[in-house]
């Protein structure tokens, strides 16, 4: 079959790589596009990965927003005039969504963020499968498709990508190295949120620390900020510490060992939660607290070999979808 995956962030570039991988192991064809991202084109070409270019992220208004997606939706109908595709998969693209509804053809989607009300509202209703870890509560889902096929699985996104990870590149900032992410402050669903700027400067008092911005590469006094592309997977393995509010580079942290701190900004980091139970090294706490927790978390590296072999791939159940989607 033809399978069309849309890659909106960085997560969901290396996402889109696992599951092409294991889909052409299967001898289905693959469509992989991507839109102009801090964080796409980079990491596509890191990962050796053919993606194609179809529109732009400009997130300067929710206007810009809506006319972004509006014209990646009509280049992507004349992308697919000639020939459709049999399946789209996403992590909540609302444009793949909409075109993909539009044709009439099965929409798999991924969710790990309950509290992306705007993109769950314009993308699960136009989903048949829906795919999350079984530490998200259903409900959530059926809430907004109580038709969609939900299929869970004991485990995380990232692992998909982690869990026969080795770090590609060697990063020698010195030590003990502490990596702060910004927080998405243009996102929707953080909206008033803080940012981590200040926190980062103060955690200078107890080792190097590097400054993973979002959209700008400006220096700042005392703090690491890079200026080119980082690979966030092989950085999180090799720092010391870890801090950021609960996504993906967190996530990717912990399932190498290195401790993570989540401050709490989003309630129901139900995926947080579920990595913190199984034993792996991630840590929520008040904003006020951050700094006291990095002191007593920093440098305490986890061996989680062990760990890792319990959880469950999201690739294998995308899988059997698709396998599932081509019988029928």
């Amino acid at each position: 079959m033809k399978i069309w995956y849309d890659a909106l962030t960085g997560k969901h570039v290396r996402y889109a790589v696992a599951v092409a991988k294991r889909l052409r192991d299967r001898g289905h064809e693959l469509v992989l596009t991507t839109r102009k991202h801090p964080d796409t084109l980079p990491l596509a070409s890191f990962l050796n990965e053919k993606f194609t270019t179809v529109g732009q992220y400009n997130p300067e208004s929710l206007l810009t927003r809506l006319q972004d997606g509006i014209n990646r939706q009509l280049r992507f109908c004349k992308v697919f005039q000639k020939e459709q595709p049999d399946v789209a998969i996403s992590h909540g693209s609302a444009d793949l969504c909409r075109v993909a509804f539009g044709l009439a053809k099965p929409v798999i989607t991924t969710v790990d963020t309950p509290y992306a009300d705007a993109v769950h509202r314009l993308t699960l209703p136009l989903s048949k499968h829906i795919v999350a870890s079984n530490a998200i509560p259903a409900k959530i889902m059926t809430d907004y498709n109580p038709k969609a096929e939900i299929t869970g699985f004991e485990g995380v996104d990232e692992y998909a990508w982690i869990k026969d990870f080795k770090p590609k590149t060697r990063y020698d900032f010195g030590k003990p190295l502490i990596v702060v992410r910004q927080i998405e402050e243009k996102a929707v669903y953080a909206k008033n949120s803080e940012g981590l700027l200040s926190l980062a400067k103060k955690l200078t008092k107890l080792g190097k620390v590097f400054f993973l911005s979002r959209y700008t590469r400006t220096s700042i006094k005392n703090l690491i900020v890079p200026k080119g592309y980082v690979d966030s997977a092989s950085l999180a393995a090799q720092a010391d510490l870890f801090i950021g509010v609960g996504g993906t580079i967190t996530r990717e942290a912990a399932l190498q060992g290195t401790p993570a701190i989540v401050i709490k900004v989003f309630n129901d980091q139900y995926v947080n939660e579920f990595l913190a139970e199984k034993g792996f090294p991630i840590f929520e706490t008040e904003p006020e607290k951050t700094f006291k927790l990095a002191e007593k978390l920093l440098g305490k590296k986890q061996d989680v070999k062990r760990l890792l072999t319990e959880l469950e791939d999201p690739v294998d159940v995308i899988d059997k979808i698709v396998e599932k989607i081509g019988k029928s």
